[in-house]
């Protein structure tokens, strides 16, 4: 974690930049249960899990037309975009800056309380501004200043909303490879927190409390509010109950491989958007390897440690060019949770394997005690890919069900159509018939 001895002394500098209001209405649409818009709000997607190695989204904030690229994240809570203000290691797109303008929130609003936990930082009078600093599991940070501001939204059912949503106006980033920012201009949170999108946009009565996401090759589209969520056939499974933060967790789940147990059980799992690989801890990934390895022998691969892109990676007679070339090698994986009846994520080859630009094929599932997870199980966009992720925080579910998640986005679909894009989600499923309430 960031420390902040020095944080007074800088945001002395900033008091002119950051003014504070103390008439700032965070909760401007505030409805009642009964009220609520029987909406949803849908975005598309930009990104890849390789090269790329991360989604995007492009939101307006603000009454102008000031549209900002956001790295979707549904393992953390805090959304933050790059401030107009003098910063450490800024942000790479420097057109890309959120200006405020007297909206700061005071140390006192019920959104920075939420904060406390993570920045461990308390109000000394009124006058102080609420300052944030959140740190990743990849050991990346960001320090600023809780302000809120209009995002105008365009709901399912037509209507326009511009909800005043609390978020990060940063000033001071670190990367877990350092000297490597990012090119988008912050960091959406997905997470269930308070001070998520999400929960803001729930609160509010804008939308349920749900969120959604469908990654593909290509892209794929995010979605808030439960109006995309079919009444059957989702495999589901229930919120882990044990805290892990507001982490998205699942558990305890048992790995299968090519259709057998394993053994490797009682792995509580998160789901991270924001996570390009899947992580298991040392143990877990040690087995998971080996199994795959044994798999492979006398088929025609062999190691290529001289390609750094991954850490396990093997090559062919020839250069692949495609998974389709070499996902016959492989069998698929499976993760069961034990706690729901037939609740299975499949994972076959294509959602644990990339082809590099060198032409190999590498493992995509990384051990997460190197890199600082400790006994911490992510489930990356890479295990993610073609299937309709739901987190359900009202019912405290999490649920998915396959789905090509790239056609969405080919066949033109307007966002604003629920009809539109379920006939495309389901159009190679045959498992139900959807129904949109």
């Amino acid at each position: 974690m960031t420390t902040i001895t020095s944080l007074f002394f800088f945001l002395l500098g900033l008091f002119s930049i950051f003014p504070v209001s103390f008439s700032t209405n965070i909760l401007s649409l505030r409805k009642k249960n009964s009220d609520r818009l029987l909406s949803s709000v849908v975005f598309p997607l930009k990104g890849n899990v390789y090269p790329l190695g991360y989604y995007s989204v492009s939101i307006n904030i603000g009454k102008g037309d000031e549209a900002f690229e956001f790295d979707i994240d549904s393992g953390s809570d805090l959304t933050w975009v790059q401030c107009d203000a003098p910063c450490t290691h800024c942000t790479k797109p420097r057109e890309q800056l959120y200006k405020p303008n007297n909206n700061a929130l005071n140390c006192f609003e019920p959104l920075c309380t939420s904060l406390h936990p993570i920045t461990n930082h308390h109000c000394k009078s009124a006058d102080d501004q609420c300052q944030y600093e959140i740190e990743y599991a990849d050991h990346g940070s960001s320090l600023g200043v809780l302000v809120n501001d209009h995002v105008p939204l365009k709901l399912t059912n037509g209507s326009l909303a511009a909800p005043r949503i609390a978020f990060g106006c940063g000033y001071d980033h670190k990367y877990s490879v350092p000297d490597s920012s990012p090119p988008t201009a912050g960091v959406l949170g997905l997470g269930n927190g308070e001070v998520s999108f999400i929960s803001q946009l729930s609160s509010m009565g804008v939308v349920r409390n749900v969120v959604g996401h469908c990654l593909s090759d290509e892209g794929g589209f995010l979605f808030f509010g439960d109006e995309f969520v079919p009444s059957s056939g989702v495999t589901w499974t229930s919120m882990s109950h044990e805290s892990i933060g507001s982490y998205y967790s699942s558990g305890p789940a048992e790995v299968y491989f090519s259709g057998k147990a394993t053994g490797i059980k009682d792995l509580t799992l998160v789901f991270d958007s924001g996570s390009s690989y899947t992580y298991f801890n040392s143990q877990a990934y040690n087995s998971i390897l080996a199994l795959v390895k044994n798999n492979l022998r006398g088929k025609p691969l062999e190691d290529a440690p001289e390609d750094k892109s991954l850490p396990v990676c093997w090559k062919g007679t020839r250069p692949f060019k495609s998974l389709r070339d070499v996902k016959k090698y492989f069998n698929p994986l499976a993760l069961r949770f034990t706690k729901t009846k037939n609740a299975q994520i499949q994972l076959p080859p294509e959602n644990y394997l990339i082809i590099t630009k060198y032409g190999n094929v590498c493992f995509g599932i990384l051990n997460g005690t190197e890199v600082g997870l400790g006994d911490l199980n992510i489930i990356g966009d890479i295990s993610l890919k073609d299937k309709m992720v739901i987190y359900d925080n009202e019912r405290r579910r999490i649920g998915w069900f396959p789905t090509n998640c790239n056609k969405f986005r080919k066949e033109g679909q307007s966002l604003c159509q629920p009809e539109g894009l379920f006939s495309i989600l389901t159009e190679n499923y045959q498992g139900y018939i959807p129904k949109i309430f």
